[in-house]
């Protein structure tokens, strides 16, 4: 799937190359893809060196020219001034813009060789720096390229230029080179030596060596294009591990990346219980309490009515007996709001089977577990399906729902869909950014695939370990 990483505190889900003929197939259109961005970056390195060069140029012949013949200013000096001011002009309005698609491109091999190479790298950029006025999108040229020039990723990124450029081809048009020279060279002239396919004898000539029968020709191009197609899924991997080794950040930008994660998840807990105490509270003070002082308000009346009107008394007692069943019932709604019994009791799964039942939808729960995850994460994964159900009764237009239960390769997995008119964005107020929050507290991710017109898809993984 992919869609939108709403939350990142652990690691989506990574596909890797299909090994089927399917997969094989599409690993060809894939590399060339990727061959693509090779292009691009390669464009993109004469964009940046080519400027750079012309000023150095433009500079060292000025200054040699000047030594060897005086301050005259002839035509030469002009071309050369002109180099270095066009050079020094680039550097000045061209640069960032140029550092900035290198990352963007950066940004994009990083996302495709998870997706479609099986391998996943990481990125630890530098924070982009604050403007330079509040209300203001303006940063200075200095600041700008101090944040680009001291951020050693941008520095990775731009070593990836050069060794994609040199070494990367070879990896992704190997396979499509195979597959090409398999059918065009050999298949072809070989199919066009029969009757049936006598219109294929003009489109390659065969090549010229001993034994060159349309069954050998026919043979070797087989073996090239069934190579190509076997080798394809592994030259994806391949590049992808090399794109790893030159753009995944150091141990220290990781660590130091992770370390602010963990700090910001650790503010927004702390944010998310302190609203959820105050929330407890109001709920308490305007709801259980409330009814609780109003019952002994009751049951005081009743005491001083018992004696000169036994009648009055007893309806006393019927209404604070009906105000204590209230007060009960809210103290019921608000324990299981805070942690439901039935989670406690009976485990994840059949709290959220319960929270299928009570669901307007038609909702339907798959899976099972072969443990408990720790109370936390159970008490985390259950409320965040109760908002996701929510959710889909509220925004989504759909009548059904799926909530699949996995847990494989340590961690939880949960998936959530509907058949609604899809069109959820975390940016509206939905919810889902909470719900991406209480996971990331536990290093968990949230990641969302609604296209217009839907379904809806929201896959949740959590890592955890079952008793």
């Amino acid at each position: 799937m992919h869609g939108v990483v709403v939350a990142a505190g652990g690691g989506a889900r990574r596909a890797r190359p299909g090994q089927g003929l399917g997969g094989r197939l599409a690993a060809l259109p894939r590399a060339l893809a990727l061959a693509g961005l090779l292009v691009t970056g390669a464009v993109l390195l004469a964009v940046l060196l080519a400027p750079l060069l012309l000023a150095v140029v433009g500079l060292g012949q000025f200054l040699k020219y000047q030594l060897n013949h005086g301050v005259n200013f002839d035509s030469q000096d002009v071309r050369d001034l002109l180099g270095l001011l066009v050079g020094l002009a680039f550097c000045r309005f061209g640069l960032p813009i140029a550092l900035l698609a290198v990352r963007r491109l950066a940004m994009l091999t990083r996302r495709l060789s998870a997706g479609w190479c099986g391998v996943a790298i990481g990125e630890a950029y530098a924070p982009a720096p604050v403007p330079d006025r509040p209300g203001s999108r303006k940063v200075s040229y200095q600041r700008r390229m101090s944040w680009l020039l001291g951020d050693a990723s941008t520095w990775r990124d731009l070593e990836w230029l050069v060794i994609s450029a040199l070494v990367g081809w070879v990896l992704l048009l190997a396979p499509v080179a195979m597959l090409c020279v398999g059918v065009v060279t050999f298949i072809v002239p070989a199919l066009g030596s029969l009757p049936v396919f006598h219109g294929l004898e003009g489109l390659a000539t065969p090549p010229a060596f001993p034994g060159n029968t349309p069954f050998v020709l026919f043979l070797i191009g087989v073996a090239l294009a069934g190579g190509g197609l076997w080798i394809a899924p592994t030259a994806l991997r391949g590049y992808g591990g090399m794109a790893r080794l030159v753009l995944a950040p150091s141990r220290e930008a990781e660590l130091a990346r992770r370390v602010e994660q963990l700090a910001q998840t650790r503010r927004e807990t702390l944010d998310t219980g302190a609203a959820e105490l105050r929330r407890i509270e109001r709920d308490l003070h305007d709801g259980a309490q409330a009814r609780l002082v109003a019952m002994g308000l009751t049951l005081d009346a009743a005491g001083r009515l018992i004696d000169t009107d036994p009648a009055a008394a007893r309806a006393l007692l019927y209404e604070a007996r009906d105000t204590s069943a209230r007060a009960l019932a809210e103290l019921r709604d608000l324990v299981r709001g805070i942690h439901p019994p039935v989670l406690a009791d009976r485990g994840l799964a059949d709290a959220i089977r319960a929270l299928a039942l009570d669901s307007p939808l038609r909702a339907r729960v798959t899976g099972s577990l072969p443990g408990r995850p720790p109370a936390p994460v159970e008490s985390a994964a259950y409320f965040a399906v109760s908002e996701l159900l929510a959710n889909v009764a509220k925004h989504s237009g759909g009548g059904t729902a799926e909530v699949d239960l996995r847990y494989s390769d340590g961690a939880l997995r949960i998936s959530v869909s509907d058949d609604g008119a899809g069109g959820a964005d975390p940016s509206r107020g939905t919810g889902l950014s909470g719900v991406a929050r209480r996971l990331a507290a536990f290093d968990g991710v949230l990641v969302l695939s609604s296209p217009v017109g839907g379904p809806t898809v929201i896959n949740m993984e959590v890592p955890c370990a079952l008793s």
